[in-house]
């Protein structure tokens, strides 16, 4: 998988960055080629370091997965947006179908994480609430989990709102545990798939 191949080769290069006379210029290469991973061409404009973090100013291109489309509603939207955003979607603007399919979807997440093992949910609630679980959220994954949810059910005609908003917290759920099992893989490529529709200009 992609993780069990870029995180050695990021520790290696980190090693080596720590051991480099040339230290700004490398990490700043370094931080590109990072980032060129993922598919996104970025260049570094500005770098410092403070209070022992580093602090990056970036310039992004158009990642490469990114319909041309999309991209230039992106930008458009960023140059006419007068307020902040909060990162955290309003889930009560979804529908109640939508709601619970999102809830079961990351309920199986959980499933698949840890099959062999029972699910404790004391201990688990506290790190779905650190992931940014709201409380109705966390009632309906609770609920579903007590269930076996069937990943085919789950994304069969899945809506593509959905999807992306399910997609980020896939991820941090299968990433808990720094590894990503073949069943986790598979539905986070599920997410994506639903993920990809026609965009019109």
């Amino acid at each position: 998988m992609l993780s069990h191949i870029v995180r050695p080769m990021v520790q290696t290069q980190v090693r080596l960055l720590a051991n480099s006379r040339a230290t700004r210029s490398v990490l700043i290469s370094t931080v590109a080629q990072w980032l060129s991973f993922l598919g996104v061409h970025a260049q570094v404009e500005h770098l410092r370091a403070t209070n022992g973090k580093i602090h990056l100013c970036l310039t992004v291109d158009k990642p490469e997965a990114c319909d041309t489309c999309d991209w230039q509603k992106i930008v458009g939207n960023l140059g006419s947006c007068t307020a902040d955003y909060s990162p955290f979607p309003d889930l009560a603007q979804f529908t109640t179908y939508q709601q619970s399919t999102l809830q079961r979807l990351l309920a199986y997440l959980i499933q698949v994480g840890s099959p062999d093992q029972p699910i404790l949910w004391d201990t688990l609630q506290p790190q779905l609430k650190a992931i940014g679980f709201d409380e109705p959220t966390l009632l309906g994954v609770r609920s579903a989990l007590k269930v076996p949810q069937s990943l085919d059910d789950l994304v069969d005609g899945l809506d593509a709102d959905v999807a992306a908003i399910a997609l980020p917290k896939a991820v941090s759920l299968a990433m808990m545990d720094r590894q990503v099992n073949q069943s986790e893989d598979q539905a986070l490529a599920a997410l994506l798939k639903a993920m990809k529709h026609e965009s019109t200009c």
